[in-house]
């Protein structure tokens, strides 16, 4: 009886073994970007919101976050 006992626990081992063997490997997740570097942030005239240099429009009087707040900046300037 041992013998079988004993028998019976190692099939089940080597089958819990193979069976993890056998499993596909889960996909490494892939290095995480490095951050980029700090932007230069600047204000709105129209609104004071801060936004990255690179997204600011240019206009009359300073940058601005969007065409419309550039238009209606412009338009009270030159009504002034």
């Amino acid at each position: 009886m041992k013998i079988v006992v004993l028998l019976l626990v190692l099939a089940g081992l080597f089958f819990v073994l193979g069976a993890r063997r056998n499993r596909p490997r889960e996909p490494q997740a892939p290095a995480p970007t490095p951050p980029s570097a700090p932007q230069h942030m600047v204000s709105c005239a129209e609104c004071g919101m801060h936004l990255p240099a690179d997204e600011a429009l240019p206009g009359k009087g300073g940058v601005f976050c969007s065409s419309a707040h550039r238009a209606s900046f412009e338009a009270r300037q030159g009504s002034a």
